[in-house]
C-alpha cells in the first residue's frame, strides 16, 4: 500500500484572513499526500512539504532543517517588496497586475530571499474592496500551490536577480484618512482598510470617526 506523503500547512493565528480559505485547501489532500494544518510550527517535523501561508514571524532554522523542503508564498516580484503586506503596499501604488511567488525557504537565508519555485499573477480590476482582494490573493495562491504538487518533484528553482526592496509593517494608524484630500484620491486606501480588524478613520474636532466601505450594485 502507498504511503502518503505528509504536507504541512503553517499558517499565523495573528494573520488569519487566509484561514478562512481553510476548506478549499483540504481539497488538495488526495491518494498522494496528506494535507495537515497547523499555527504552531514546532508541532511540524519529518513533513516532505511544508507551505508557510500569511506568517508574519521570522522561522527558526532548526525547523527548517526538520522538513524536507519549506515554501513560502508571498505577494510580491521578489525581490521587490520583501517584507510585510506587499500586496496592500502595491495597491497603494495603484498596482492591478501583481506577480504572485512561491519561494523556497534555505538555511541562513535573509527574509523573503530563498529562491523561486513559481510564480503568477493577481490581477485586479481597481475596484475590490478588502475581501475580494483577499479572494483573488487566496486564489492566485491556490494555483501556485497546486501547480507545484502536481509538477513535484519535478521542479526547477532559479536565483531572485535585481535589487531588493523591503516593505515595512502596517499598523492600524496607516489606515488614518486625510480630510482635505478627496475621496478619490484615498480610494485605494479605503479599498484596501479592513471594516472590522483596521478600519479606515479620520480626526475631526477633537473626535476619531471611523469609515466603513461596501460596494453596492445600486446604481442611480
Amino acid at each position: 500500500m502507498l504511503t502518503k506523503k505528509k504536507i504541512g500547512f503553517l499558517f499565523d493565528k495573528t494573520n488569519p484572513w487566509i484561514i478562512r480559505f481553510l476548506p478549499l485547501l483540504k481539497k488538495l489532500s488526495k491518494k498522494k499526500y496528506k494535507c495537515i494544518f497547523f499555527k504552531d510550527y514546532t508541532k511540524i517535523k519529518n513533513f516532505e512539504i511544508v507551505f508557510v501561508l500569511g506568517y508574519t514571524k521570522i522561522l527558526p532554522e532548526g525547523f527548517i532543517k526538520q522538513n524536507k523542503i519549506v515554501l513560502v508564498v508571498h505577494g510580491s516580484n521578489l525581490p521587490k517588496f520583501k517584507g510585510f503586506a506587499p500586496v496592500q503596499w502595491q495597491i497603494l501604488k495603484n498596482r492591478k497586475n501583481i506577480t504572485n511567488s512561491l519561494v523556497m525557504l534555505g538555511n541562513n537565508e535573509k527574509v523573503d530571499s530563498g529562491k523561486i519555485v513559481l510564480q503568477n499573477k493577481i490581477l485586479l480590476e481597481g475596484d475590490e474592496l478588502y475581501d475580494e482582494i483577499r479572494k483573488k490573493q487566496f486564489d492566485s495562491t491556490y494555483k501556485l500551490i497546486k501547480n507545484f504538487l502536481s509538477i513535484y518533484p519535478n521542479f526547477k528553482i532559479k536565483k531572485q536577480k535585481g535589487k531588493s526592496t523591503f516593505l515595512r509593517k502596517r499598523k492600524k494608524d496607516d489606515s488614518k484618512i486625510n480630510i482635505n484630500k478627496s475621496i478619490k484620491s484615498q480610494f485605494n486606501l479605503l479599498r484596501i482598510s479592513n471594516n472590522n480588524d483596521w478600519p479606515a478613520f479620520f480626526f475631526h474636532k477633537k473626535n476619531k470617526y471611523i469609515l466603513k466601505i461596501f460596494k453596492t450594485n445600486e446604481i442611480n
